[in-house]
């Protein structure tokens, strides 16, 4: 098995890598699942015992038979499939149905590359026996993605998708084919006692050179200058130039910044989610009162609880587009200040006002994969399907493994583009299914006649989203084309949408 993909049907399953693909377009599914997935295909026809599937995903821990039916669950929801795939053998365990290709790890058709220098920069390992450090090392490798993404002469991979590596052996070619990228950056990280130690090294992973590799030992308060030493660094190696990046907006506080990140990674399209996330970022605005990353995540904590949950319109509203413009008077350097102030803006039907700032955006970081995500919303619900098409397209490039929200932007865009049967694969996704996304699967199942299963959704998304009506949904919604907007309503009344 080592060094072997697995094919079968449309997908693709790397073990080593830990990657599913599916005609090529990288598939988002949990380590459990990959684990499971990889213990089936390796033995296609065979009966698989529940005690050895749990030993496959929960090796050497115990844990309750329940956790391995939730994870067969999602794995034939992330198929496509309750039993095409999985069959279930009653008080036995599973079985794989499907006919299995194994092939050879070298037969891997690369990813074309971009025509500029392409780096992802990997998750950095916590190395300190303190497992609280986690959101430092995290933080230091968001920051350095974020430095690095602004320099217009690099293509640089977004955050999610590195993250997609946290925790796995690193195989330097294996992540750069997945990503699409030429060079990537690793590195350790240990913050104790008032200092932290960070080691960081570029790899070509072409030719599996070593270009650039440093060693760290400061006081904390320096470990923002160690950032922007560390971003010089690369784009002299990758562009021939050093460049010290443009200052940002940094924070004061050290559990201010902790909080943020934190609840960056909790930041989802579910109320309950929510409310954990708005705890988190109030009290790190009250900890550094000019934090801008802090500002911008809250704006839109509070914009999403405006537009999707019912709650106080007007209230949330107005706050959130004070945060936003907060955010951008602290930070006007920052495009992801700017792109939500952007995509605020065209929810108050300030179109020429989001149109100024999206540009900015652009300007400031054509690598931020959310911009170009916030851009196919706008522009989908503006009835520019194909351009919303091509502007989620764009964003899953530079972002191949990303949040639920992405997915629920491309089935938005699909059913737009009466493409039904695409946007329910898209939105029956396992990183997006659990989220309000239901309500444009619901409505794809309804155009198509499959009027149970619409039902069925609409019934769950309604358990989540208990104050929703397609009547505050319009209202928000900023909708420039009446048959895009009347095509939407349309979906959400056949599915059995209250009004």
């Amino acid at each position: 098995m080592q060094g072997s993909r697995f094919a079968f049907g449309p997908f693709v399953l790397d073990p080593e890598a830990g990657t599913l693909t599916r005609n090529d377009v990288p598939v988002a599914a949990g380590y459990r699942g990959l684990k499971l997935l990889a213990a089936f295909v390796a033995r296609p026809g065979e009966i698989l015992s529940k005690a050895e599937l749990m030993d496959a995903a929960w090796p050497g821990t115990a844990v309750e038979e329940g956790n391995l039916t939730v994870q067969i669950a999602q794995l034939r929801k992330l198929l496509g499939s309750d039993d095409e795939w999985i069959v279930t053998v009653p008080r036995v365990g599973y079985r794989f149905s499907g006919i299995v290709e194994q092939r050879d790890n070298a037969q891997r058709k690369p990813l074309s590359l971009p025509g500029k220098p392409s780096i992802a920069v990997l998750p950095f390992v916590n190395i300190s026996n303190d497992p609280e450090q986690e959101s430092f090392a995290d933080g230091l490798t968001e920051d350095l993605i974020t430095d690095l993404s602004r320099v217009s002469g690099l293509f640089v991979i977004a955050r999610n998708s590195a993250f997609a590596y946290k925790g796995k052996a690193t195989d330097v070619r294996a992540i750069a084919q997945d990503l699409g990228v030429r060079y990537l950056l690793e590195g350790s990280a240990r913050r104790a006692a008032g200092r932290v130690r960070i080691n960081a090294q570029l790899v070509d992973a072409v030719s599996g050179e070593q270009l650039w590799a440093e060693r760290f030992d400061r006081s904390f308060e320096d470990v923002f200058a160690v950032q922007d030493e560390v971003t010089a660094k690369i784009v002299e190696a990758l562009l021939g130039r050093l460049r010290a990046p443009q200052p940002r907006n940094r924070p004061k506080n050290a559990e201010a910044y902790d909080l943020c990140m934190r609840a960056r990674k909790l930041m989802d399209d579910s109320p309950q989610m929510a409310r954990e996330v708005h705890l988190m970022l109030a009290r790190a605005v009250s900890l550094d009162p000019d934090y801008a990353e802090a500002y911008r995540w809250l704006a839109m904590n509070h914009w999403m609880g405006w537009v999707h949950w019912g709650g106080p319109t007007e209230e949330n509203r107005n706050v959130a587009l004070d945060m936003a413009r907060k955010a951008v008077a602290i930070d006007p350097a920052n495009a992801g200040c700017r792109w939500v102030l952007a995509y605020l803006l065209a929810y108050e039907r300030d179109f020429e006002g989001a149109e100024a700032e999206f540009a900015k955006a652009i300007e400031l970081d054509p690598n931020e994969a959310d911009t170009w995500m916030a851009l196919s919303d706008i522009a989908v619900l503006a009835g520019q399907v194909e351009k919303g098409l091509d502007h989620i397209r764009r964003a899953f490039r530079l972002n191949p493994f990303p949040t639920s929200g992405y997915y629920l932007t491309l089935g938005q865009a699909q059913y737009a583009a009466r493409d039904y049967e695409a946007a329910i694969e898209t939105l029956r996704r396992d990183e997006t299914y659990r989220t309000s996304s239901r309500r444009f699967l619901a409505a794809s199942l309804a155009q198509l006649g499959r009027l149970d299963e619409a039902r069925a959704e609409v019934e769950l998304f309604l358990i989540g989203n208990p104050h929703f009506t397609i009547s505050h949904w319009v209202a928000t919604e900023p909708f420039r084309d009446d048959a895009t907007l009347e095509h939407f309503v349309e979906g959400f009344r056949k599915a059995g949408l209250p009004g």
